[in-house]
């Protein structure tokens, strides 16, 4: 059996712990990266890159029927319908997979960092079995980073078969289905719903809250609200998923009730070829028993704002911790602070805001307060609003048809910004500034002083901060 040590010990190649390690390997210090599956965990190989790939296909294939309407569109006729390939743009998709993936692989290895591939057995809390009988190997690290990762929920009362399945199976489908039912809408929900629904297939979304997306405010939800209804996504709230049964012609008969029915009322039915289940991520935490680290009540490694767990020299970041948002962006911020307090620099997990993007149709896009929560924290604000359709590029682009807008929220005494909203078509591309400048503590007046490229759709961050101060100069 052979034994393996290290300084550095990270367990799980996703955005943190790949991160982690690669920060390891270039101060200096002996690192190995164990994953099971492939480098690029979650958010590369079947999460956020796949599904955005798609995304973007199905954009594309919408798209394309304008063209083929009797008239065209922007001058261009094709003279018949596109045909979709779902197993070639599956394809596409995995190849685009399969390139960062490599590249993954091979920024592992410059950065010196070994990558020992198969499934971590914990023996304590720093030292790790990967196989088993005389091919095992013993890896113990003098520090170590938990970067587990999360895992889809499942419903105990429908559990995933060939028919009910999670957004991992729903990127990966060969043949496009008919119709699919998605329960839960939130974003992971609404983004492959809608997607689906622009490839071809009939939608429908079953939701126990009283609307879509419900942790965003009514006036950024409107876009999407009507996107939804102008594109026939039927939409069941207030409702709760009860069961499944597979029909004899074998596809899934999806059983739901109103959240406030009584106890012996009959359920509702919806015939559907695929149940899209998507009620949120857990903590991917049970094989954490041997190493002594402390659990909170949902599961998550219970950490401090170094990221340090109860067990000295052990970490834990990203979706298994309870420290930030379960996003791929903050486990590789984290994963990059605990390379660097390994390595004696003093860090801490301190943001001022971490932005939050929904890549549906039109995209969603929040960093900071939105106008209700800065006036529930006790901020006397202004806010300032910007159209898409005002703004020159969003018109070339066609992105001023979502109807969507930017927001800035921002404090009336010293003018301070609290936060920025938008949706709209590529509103995500936005974000970077929007969050800089809530890091930096910025003033209305530096945004308002800061010369913007045109013509771009920055030039709405400009306006809107415009508006907020009261002299928009692009909109009555």
């Amino acid at each position: 059996m052979q034994t393996k040590k290290c300084q550095v010990l990270v367990i799980g190649a996703g955005p943190g712990g790949y991160v982690a390690a690669i920060r390891a390997g270039q101060l200096g210090l002996s690192t190995i990266i164990v994953e099971g599956e492939r480098a690029g965990g979650t958010c590369l190989i079947r999460g956020c890159i796949p599904s955005k790939a798609l995304i973007h296909a199905a954009h594309r294939f919408h798209d394309l029927a304008k063209h083929t309407a009797k008239d065209g569109h922007m001058g261009i006729s094709i003279p018949g319908p596109a045909e979709l390939n779902m197993s070639g743009m599956v394809g596409w998709k995995d190849d685009i997979v399969d390139k960062l993936n490599k590249g993954v692989e091979h920024l592992l290895k410059n950065a010196g960092v070994e990558l020992v591939k198969g499934w971590a057995e914990f023996q304590d809390a720093k030292t790790v079995k990967i196989g088993s009988g005389k091919n095992a190997i013993i890896i113990e690290g003098e520090n170590v980073i938990l970067a587990n990762g999360s895992v889809p929920v499942e419903l105990p009362f429908m559990k995933f078969d060939d028919n009910i399945i999670s957004s991992k199976e729903a990127l990966s489908l060969r043949e496009l289905p008919d119709h699919v039912v998605v329960v839960g809408g939130g974003y992971i929900g609404l983004e492959l719903g809608i997607t689906y629904k622009m490839l071809g297939s009939e939608v429908t979304i079953v939701e126990a809250m009283d609307s879509i997306l419900p942790i965003f405010d009514k006036e950024l939800r409107r876009p999407l609200e009507l996107f939804v209804k102008k594109n026939k996504i039927k939409v069941h709230t207030g409702v709760f998923a009860k069961g499944c049964e597979p029909t004899k012609d074998g596809r899934t008969k999806l059983f739901y009730v109103e959240k406030d029915a009584k106890e012996n009322t009959k359920p509702s039915e919806i015939i559907t070829d695929k149940v899209l289940v998507t009620v949120g991520r857990k903590p991917n935490s049970q094989a954490l028993e041997p190493t002594g680290v402390a659990l909170d009540d949902q599961g998550f490694v219970k950490v401090n704002n170094r990221c340090e767990t109860n067990m000295r020299g052990v970490y834990a970041i990203g979706d298994v911790c309870n420290a930030g948002e379960m996003l791929a962006h903050v486990a590789s911020f984290q994963g990059e602070m605990v390379a660097e307090i390994i390595a004696g620099k003093k860090r801490a997990y301190d943001p001022v805001a971490v932005p939050a993007i929904v890549f549906t149709e039109p995209e969603i896009v929040s960093v900071g307060l939105s106008p209700e929560e800065a006036k529930a924290a006790g901020h006397p604000t202004i806010i300032g609003k910007f159209p898409l359709a005002a703004n020159g590029r969003s018109l070339t682009q066609e992105a001023e048809k979502s109807g969507g807008f930017v927001r800035v929220v921002a404090r009336e005494d010293d003018h301070r910004i609290l936060g920025i909203q938008g949706v709209g078509t590529h509103i995500s591309e936005l974000v970077g500034e929007w969050t800089l400048a809530l890091e930096m503590g910025a003033l209305l007046e530096d945004i308002a002083a800061t010369i913007h490229a045109h013509p771009t759709m920055t030039e709405m961050t400009h306006e809107a901060v415009l508006a907020t101060l009261g002299h928009a100069i692009h909109t009555a």
